[in-house]
Order: C-alpha cells, then structure tokens, then sequence
C-alpha cells in the first residue's frame, strides 16, 4: 500500500461545521441516542432467527433434501441480514452504548466466516477513509478478474464483466472461510495496519486458526454427522447459503459506490485531494431506494450509504431521519448528493457502468 492519501483540511468547511450542527441538534432536540434502541434489537432477534432456525430444522427435522436445501438459502439470506444489521453496526461501535456489547455484536462475524481485525481494517480503515481510491479501498480492489476502475489494466474477458461479475459477487463470503482472512492477516500485520489497538500476531493467527476450525465443524462436519445428509449434499447446501449471502452482500455495496454517478478519484501525485474528507465521500458513495421501507430495513440502512460514510458512528436506524438534513445541507453548499429512486434503478447503473468499463479503452 502507498503512502496515506491526504484530503484536504481548507475545502468545505463551513459545509461541514454546518451539517455536523444540524445532526447534532437533531439528536440533541429529540433527546435520542446516536446508537441503536429496542428497533435494532428486536430486529436482531429476527434476523438471528433467519439465519439459525433453518439451520436447526436441517439438523433436526426429517424433511427431504430438496427442502434443506431451500433452508441452506435462506440461512444465506439471514446471513446476509446478521452481517449488514448487526455485525456491522457492531463493529463501527454503534449498535450499543456499551462497548462489551458492541464487542459481542460485532464477533458475530465468526459465524459468518469472517474476522474481526481483518474486517476492521479492511472497512472501517481503508474503505471507510479512501473510498473508491485504487490501490487503497481493498472493496475496488479485486485484482484483475473485475474492471472497476479505469487503472487495471484492460482485458479481452473484460467485455463480459457485465455478465459474470454477479456471478462472482456470490464467492464473497465463501472467500472469506477459505482464503482472505490468512492473506489479510498476513498483510495487515506485516503492515501494522489496526483499528484501534494493534493485535498481538500470535493471537490474531491463533484467532483465525481456531475460528476456521470451528467454522468447520459447526457448519459442514455436525451436519454430516447428525443427519442423514452425504457429504457432498451438505457441501452443496453449504455453497448455496454462501453463494446467496455473498450475492446480496456484494450487491448492495456495489450499488452504494460502483455505478455511473459515483466518481473513483485519483490523487495529484504527491498523493493529495482537492476535497475534504467529507465531499470525498459525497463524490464516491450513493442512496438507493430509500422511500422503500422493506430494502432499507433489511439492509441495515446500507441504502443510505451518504449518510453513513458521513456518520459511521451513528447507528443505522437513524439514517433514514437525518437524510433531508444530509441532502438539503448538501445543496445548499452545491455539493453532489447521488441517489437513486430504487434498487431496480440502481442495479442497471452498476450494470453500465460495469459494461462501459469493459470495453476496450482506445474504443471507448
């Protein structure tokens, strides 16, 4: 990784002393916490049940395969739930006013198959601070298979990158389990990259050699052993709840900062930004289908990802009240503030600019 990008301390700031006020007054007026409430632990509860219940009728019940296999699905779409509710907010330290539960909440991700150092460094450090910078936010950052940005190197198979990206997009959670937390770790301590407090790399390995092993044998090896389900039945249910939630996950971020509206800015060369931290992050993140109560209720408010790059530290049942004041600050200072009117919209963006990225350069 290069040398830390610098934003710019002069630009905006009367744009930003203003909004920070505005918010501020907003909690301040209706006496409320800028952390999650009984909204986001009921919600919790629900979402918990989505992703265990099924698998418990798998384990116990005598249903046949076909039907267990539509359990493994929907455990992917409650996997999908846990991350973007509750582990999430968990790990920004917003879910609660305490930190052990902020801590437990966010270690929900070892069910998920993830880690939290790695996670934490990767989001809350790199995607949160240098958003859609290339060779900085490791979220752009897929080697060569996908074009996100106009700095990897063009390929013939790019042309098809409209097509078999969404298709790729269901491997993230299963590279989680298999390979991206030994690699993170490795770079990420060789680096001395943290969130907070650098682990000691004896625990942070042992962390990650123990909960794979863990990950195991609660998610493939019990199944085998205490149903009537083969081997390769559970490896297919397996993949299909992974596929399922690494679809959904990917998705919903790649609609928040990979289509035509937003920018992937590149910095001057003595690695320096015109905006602020803040504009940055109106340039690079966009809303979708924020009316729609369902999407933002199952997301975890990621549909509002202004709002919570802006504020990461307020929980996300509160951005869908302090949108207006985000977006009319925002216009008053004639600052961007991308959004679309719904998912379907969205996704067809993310879907062009994927295909305008995929042709060839000189052609372009």
């Amino acid at each position: 990784m290069a040398s830390p990008i610098r934003f710019s301390r002069a630009e905006s700031k009367e744009f930003i002393r203003t909004l920070n006020k505005r918010v501020n007054a907003y909690f301040k007026d209706n006496q409320i916490s800028k952390t999650g409430n009984w909204k986001l632990h009921l919600k919790s509860v629900i979402m918990f049940s989505l992703f265990l219940a099924p698998y418990l009728i798998i384990l116990f019940t005598p249903f046949a395969p076909w039907v267990k296999l539509l359990m493994a699905i929907t455990m992917g779409v409650g996997m999908a739930g846990v991350g973007m509710n509750i582990m999430h907010d968990g790990n920004h330290g917003t879910y609660s006013k305490k930190k052990w539960v902020n801590k437990l909440m966010g270690g929900s991700i070892y069910i998920l198959a993830g880690n939290v150092y790695n996670w934490q460094v990767q989001h809350n450090v790199l995607h949160h601070t240098y958003t859609n910078v290339h060779g900085h936010d490791e979220d752009i950052s897929v080697g060569q298979i996908v074009r996100f940005t106009p700095e990897v190197k063009w390929r013939k198979f790019h042309k098809f990158q409209h097509i078999y990206s969404f298709f790729l997009y269901g491997l993230l959670t299963i590279n989680w389990a298999i390979t991206t937390d030994f690699r993170q770790s490795r770079k990420y301590l060789k680096q001395k990259l943290s969130y907070g407090k650098l682990p000691n790399p004896f625990k942070q390995w042992s962390t990650v050699a123990i909960s794979k092993i863990a990950y195991i044998l609660l998610w493939i090896v019990t199944p085998i052993v205490f149903t009537e389900l083969t081997w390769w039945m559970v490896i297919i249910g397996f993949l299909a709840m992974h596929f399922t939630a690494g679809l959904i996950l990917s998705v919903v971020f790649q609609l928040a900062h990979v289509t035509e509206n937003t920018l992937m800015p590149i910095p001057t060369k003595d690695l320096k930004f015109e905006h602020a931290w803040v504009t940055h992050q109106l340039f690079t993140t966009a809303n979708f289908s924020v009316k729609n109560k369902l999407v933002g209720w199952f997301t975890g408010g990621l549909n509002h990802q202004v709002e919570h790059h802006i504020f990461p530290n307020i929980s996300h049942i509160h951005y869908s009240k302090i949108r207006s004041i985000v977006k009319e600050t925002a216009q008053e200072y004639n600052l961007p503030y991308f959004e679309y009117k719904s998912t379907r919209e969205a996704i067809i963006s993310h879907y062009k600019y994927l295909k305008e990225l995929g042709t060839q350069p000189q052609i372009a």
